[in-house]
């Protein structure tokens, strides 16, 4: 269920990204040739009018193939060439390798709407005034690897009802208990089994932990993060805005995550396990799903504005790297040869391939 459910998102969002470069490329009077989800080779497929709309056996992303975008003679000065991607003027160029990621943080703002409009999981700090939320609960939002939390079960998303020891010394939690009160309990029963009563989902359950000196300094702590969440429903205007402004900061964020990995990367130090690919995400999807259509909503939100950065990145063969050539070009004030541009970007596709069997194997070695 969690492959066919990932399958879905993953349609979704590459079916709106390429459909960004696709009515962008037809409103500028460009010719395209195939619209395409996954990757070769192609199980079915149908021509309506000049473009061939296919599906393919490797569903790990999709492509357009618009004329032109990777030059050749024909497209240069062909019959056909004042259609071509390469001869219109460089901001109608532009506006077509934007238009993919303007769609992936459109999709995020709706499904974040939506999700306010349904009751979106939210912190009691970033309440907006006036707005009330209900059925607050202490909620799990990280967990240290390794941490005696990560030994005893706890996940993130886990809603705490109540603690105690084989001594009865027991904290009951209620909607206005804060974190400090739970860490204070922890630090007072350093080495002994605590019980952990939680809400997973819909499920109660149980879990013993045994809180223990952390890795960093000298406090005694289980290894969890932990906020006050309940659930925020808006009305349809509010809920827009709102979805729009959390569009913003989960960008900002994932902006920032991909600057450090990528400067971690380029010193050597570059934290493989942090990254996840198609395998990896299949297991986050179900535990998603699991907690509620909502949260499979705010996912899907969250995966979309990850590929909406990546694909901004200038790195060859994304979207980025193409918008970095037309810089490039504006600056030098000539047409990149097109020979250049071409192995440029079959390199650039070649290692992202790379690094996505790289990230694969790693997904699949956590599994075993």
């Amino acid at each position: 269920m969690s492959i066919l459910i990932f399958l879905l998102i993953l349609l979704i969002l590459v079916v709106s990204h390429e459909f960004g470069h696709f009515i962008v490329a037809k409103k500028s009077g460009i010719r395209v040739d195939e619209f395409s989800f996954g990757f070769p080779p192609k199980l079915f497929g149908k021509k309506i009018g000049e473009t061939t709309y296919n599906f393919n056996l490797l569903p790990l992303g999709g492509y357009v193939k618009i004329f032109g975008e990777n030059p050749d003679q024909d497209s240069i000065d062909g019959p056909d060439s004042s259609r071509s991607f390469v001869n219109k003027p460089r901001y109608i160029q532009a506006a077509v390798l934007f238009a993919g990621v303007f769609m992936n943080f459109l999709v995020a703002w709706i499904l974040l709407s939506i999700g306010f409009m349904s009751g979106l999981p939210t912190s009691t700090g970033a309440v907006p005034n006036g707005a009330k939320i209900e059925n607050q609960m202490l909620t799990v939002t990280s967990v240290v690897s390794g941490s005696p939390a990560e030994i005893g079960g706890l996940k993130t998303g886990d809603k705490i009802i109540s603690l105690s020891t084989t001594n009865d010394s027991t904290l009951l939690l209620s909607s206005k208990l804060e974190a400090e009160n739970v860490q204070n309990f922890v630090k007072s029963h350093d080495g002994e089994n605590v019980e952990i009563s939680i809400i997973r989902g819909k499920e109660p359950m149980q879990m013993t932990v045994v809180p223990g000196l952390s890795k960093i300094g000298e406090n005694i702590m289980i290894g969890i993060s932990m906020d006050t969440i309940g659930i925020l429903k808006l009305p349809v205007h509010k809920a827009v805005w709102e979805g729009l402004k959390l569009n913003w900061d989960i960008t900002i964020v994932t902006i920032s995550g991909f600057y450090n990995l990528i400067s971690n990367a380029l010193v050597g130090e570059a934290d493989m396990s942090s990254m996840t690919g198609p395998v990896g995400i299949v297991s986050v999807v179900g535990n998603a799903a699991k907690f509620g259509f909502v949260y499979l909503l705010s996912f899907t939100a969250l995966i979309s504005i990850n590929l909406a950065v990546i694909n901004l990145i200038p790195f060859p063969a994304l979207d980025g790297g193409r918008l970095l050539f037309l810089l490039i070009e504006k600056i030098k004030g000539s047409r990149i040869k097109p020979q250049i541009a071409n192995w440029v970007n079959m390199i650039g596709f070649g290692l992202l391939m790379l690094l996505m069997a790289v990230i694969t194997y790693h997904d699949i070695a956590k599994l075993l």
